[in-house]
């Protein structure tokens, strides 16, 4: 089994994660969406399904993706420590447009 890195480790993979954050959809709609053919489409969400961040519901002829919340929270859990890395930059990043702010309406 892939680690969830190795899973998300495709931008193709990503895009598809990314599209189920606003809902179920089907093999074709995610194909069409994304510009990929619907064979190696469904090969990349049985990827995601066996790995475990989506599930399938079959209704009729079509196959229905949702998101898992679950890999990602597992995945939001490990790098939770390194999230200081970030969050320093960031900060300073906002306390520095501020200042420019606040010098461009003193002029």
């Amino acid at each position: 089994m892939l680690s969830t890195f190795e899973v998300l480790s495709l931008p193709a993979r990503r895009k598809i994660v990314e599209r189920l954050r606003h809902g179920p959809k089907s093999v074709g709609e995610l194909a069409d969406e994304l510009g990929i053919s619907q064979p190696i489409m469904s090969k990349h969400l049985r990827t995601l399904r066996d790995s475990g961040f989506v599930t399938v519901r079959v209704d009729a002829q079509r196959r229905w993706y949702e998101l898992r919340p679950e890999p990602l929270k597992e995945m939001a859990e490990w790098l939770e420590p390194y999230r200081w890395m970030w969050e320093d930059r960031l900060d300073l990043l906002g306390e520095r447009l501020d200042t420019m702010r606040d010098e461009e309406e003193n002029r």
